[in-house]
């Protein structure tokens, strides 16, 4: 009696066909590992420039932190993390029910929103002013120029302006021999947020136009001497081919600095934080160290800390959905 053969539609034999399934699939794993190979070879180089700067990645901003486990203790560096006391969410308790912490988020949220109104546009409108130079060696030095504040360390800064508007300086000097009395800037609770906003402008609005001047080199010239042709004039232009083609990047950086919201400058505060007083310059930063850290409290700054990773993380999920919402990519694709 003959055996019979179980084939598959196409007339196959079914042992046959799980066969050629498993050889393929064989095959497929072998090319796998053999362009693995063949890409790790290929991009050796590569990969051993990047191994220090991901070391230093994993050293200064992925081991530290473990040490966010002392939110939950009342820590004892003597004894160590390990051995030290676990007092739960007691810090996070008395963090909520203290007055200068929420005095202290409340001048971040402040001081973050008029740095967001005044200084995010002025890197966009810089960039757009010397992408209109047409002279390469007038564009170079107004880009050179602009971009030295930013290598400034904050005290040389903060000195220029003391300079500048301080109680001996120009600004001073110059009302005084005019019988105009004085304007005391940097020592004027009122109007240190809009002092530390000046700073910031004056310190990196330069060295923030590089990535929007990149997007602007991105678009296609033809477009503007289509537009030329058809009659559109220099703002026609720029609403119509240079604004949306920067659109993109300029929803990238806003949602990046959303999201570094709550970091509004920790050196720069910390020097000027007794010419006014605490009332107007301690932010979530200088809470953590002032009352934290100073204090030998280290478990209260670290729930300052965690505090402010966790809302800055929902603050930059939220303006990335609404990226989405824009139609935009954000930091990611939906």
């Amino acid at each position: 009696m003959a055996a019979t053969v179980t084939t598959d539609g196409a007339g196959f034999p079914e042992r046959d066909q799980q066969a050629a399934q498993r050889t393929a699939a064989d095959q497929a794993v072998r090319t796998r590992k053999l362009n693995w190979r063949i890409r790790l070879r290929r991009d050796k180089s590569l990969i051993l420039m990047t191994l220090p700067a991901v070391v230093l990645l994993l050293v200064f901003n992925y081991l530290p932190m473990f040490g966010t486990v002392t939110a939950f203790e009342f820590y004892d560096p003597l004894v160590g993390v390990l051995h030290s006391q676990w007092i739960g969410l007691d810090n996070f308790r008395q963090l909520f029910n203290d007055p200068l912490f929420w005095e202290s988020l409340q001048n971040t949220l402040a001081i973050s929103a008029l740095q967001l109104v005044l200084f995010f546009p002025i890197p966009i409108l810089l960039a757009l002013l010397v992408n209109s130079i047409i002279s390469p060696r007038i564009r170079n030095v107004i880009q050179s120029i602009t971009f030295l504040p930013h290598f400034f360390s904050w005290v040389l800064v903060i000195t220029l302006f003391q300079q500048m508007l301080g109680g001996a300086g120009l600004l001073n000097q110059f009302l005084r021999n005019h019988n105009m009395g004085t304007w005391s800037v940097m020592t004027n609770p009122a109007t240190f947020k809009l002092l530390v906003t000046s700073q910031v402008v004056w310190k990196d609005a330069g060295w923030g136009i590089i990535v929007f001047l990149a997007a602007l080199a991105a678009i296609d010239q033809n477009l503007y001497e289509a537009a030329a042709a058809d009659g559109a004039g220099r703002w026609r232009r720029m609403w119509h081919i240079t604004l949306p083609g920067m659109r993109a990047i300029i929803v990238f950086m806003l949602v990046m600095r959303v999201g570094n919201a709550l970091n509004v400058g920790f050196e720069q505060m910390l020097i000027q934080r007794y010419a006014v007083g605490h009332d107007a310059a301690d932010v979530l930063d200088t809470f953590a160290f002032y009352y934290g850290i100073g204090t030998n409290n280290y478990g209260y700054g670290a729930a300052a800390g965690i505090f402010k990773s966790v809302i800055s993380l929902l603050m930059i999920l939220g303006a990335n959905k609404l990226a989405h919402a824009f139609g935009e990519d954000g930091l990611y694709r939906k």
